[in-house]
């Protein structure tokens, strides 16, 4: 449950698209590093009183490193401008019925300026899509599009299964230029159009922000119990029918290690065994890098071979990747290993943006002004 801590904001530390970083003085005289999102609490300054919310913080989570701000309560912020009438403004609720739920303009509901083309739209048209597991992959599998494909459109769609608010990933907020725009769905918010779920999501990158190539991944704060089904990242199954339903391309960006030291994430990953083994139902173009060591190799190859009835397992060459990844805008990380600590999982999702780029020419992207 909720562990609550009061104190005062003694400095603000960095700030990033959407968040802002503080240090807090607590009531017992100890310091708590938090996180303030302004627009959901306003913009904490040195002074003001904070209540917070200090739970993930105090229990050692892995993404849950701060105190997250609920409220600045002697100074809240002002309410949002209104329109004519209010549900002009969104009337789109997510985090629904927690104390800090937003209401947002849904890019699909009917107030929005593109609910009639949403209306309207019924399918992707052959948009290739690439699901991941883990919002690490997000920045590799870009690598890899723009090494082949540098103008293309990528849209990204932040789904819940970890962090609902977009503001709180740095790397987000460093590849704003890498992206056409982010669409947050499900319970997630934050992004730049927000939408009610995935299929609506998937729908807005092709007919709204007129994608060449979707991401489909999860923020930051991935949930595992070390049990088959229980981890969030099953939503990747799901994102490949959904992908599969509105007739798009689903690229599967295969989780790879060698480097991981929990033996289920060795070779592929459970997770990703799981989610296209067991819940994805329609078929994927799942992607294999060239040039793993031979011993990594033969052992993908063996956990992949019951999924080739399924799916379709495609190898692609790697040639000029890793430098792509180096000239990656921001720092790549997975479970704290950067990219030489544990190359094959980056170049696995590096390949993954890869294929979907050489996909774009059976996915004609209707015409759209503007660059990514």
């Amino acid at each position: 449950m909720v562990r609550w801590r009061v104190g005062t904001v003694a400095a603000r530390r960095r700030q990033w698209a959407g968040a802002v970083e503080i240090d807090v003085h607590l009531t017992d005289g100890t310091s708590m590093r938090a996180l303030a999102y302004p627009e959901l609490v306003g913009t904490p300054e040195p002074g003001d009183r904070v209540l917070l919310n200090a739970g993930a913080l105090l229990m050692g989570l892995g993404t849950g490193g701060y105190a997250l701000v609920v409220a600045l309560p002697d100074r809240l912020p002002p309410d949002p401008p209104q329109a004519v009438d209010s549900r002009d403004a969104g009337h789109l609720v997510k985090a629904r019925y927690t104390p800090l739920q937003p209401i947002l303009l849904g890019v699909d509901e009917e107030a929005s300026p593109h609910h009639e083309v949403l209306a309207a739209a019924e399918d992707l048209a052959g948009l290739p899509v690439v699901t991941a597991d883990l919002h690490s992959a997000l920045p590799a599998i870009l690598a890899g599009i723009h090494a082949d494909a540098p103008p293309a459109r990528v849209a990204y769609l932040l789904t819940d299964g970890g962090a609902l608010p977009a503001w709180f990933s740095r790397t987000l907020s460093a590849l704003r230029d890498e992206l056409v725009g982010t669409i947050s769905v499900g319970q997630a918010f934050g992004g730049d159009l927000e939408a009610s779920t995935l299929h609506s999501g998937l729908l807005a990158a092709r007919h709204v922000l007129h994608a060449d190539v979707a991401v489909v991944a999860q923020g930051p704060g991935n949930l595992g119990t070390g049990t088959r089904w229980g981890f969030s990242g099953v939503a990747v199954g799901e994102a490949v029918n959904a992908v599969a339903t509105l007739g798009g391309r689903p690229v599967g960006s295969l989780r790879i290690s060698d480097a991981d030291p929990r033996a289920r994430h060795r070779g592929v990953s459970h997770h990703s065994l799981t989610a296209y083994g067991r819940v994805a139902l329609a078929r994927a173009e799942l992607v294999v890098p060239d040039g793993l060591e031979p011993a990594l190799a033969a052992e993908v190859d063996a956990a992949l071979a019951p999924l080739a009835e399924r799916h379709i397992v495609r190898r692609v060459d790697t040639a000029g990747l890793d430098a792509a990844l180096r000239s990656s805008p921001v720092p790549l990380s997975t479970m704290g290993r950067g990219l030489d600590a544990d190359h094959a999982y980056f170049l696995a999702a590096a390949a993954a943006g890869r294929h979907a780029a050489r996909l774009l020419a059976a996915a004609p992207t209707p015409q759209a002004g503007g660059t990514r």
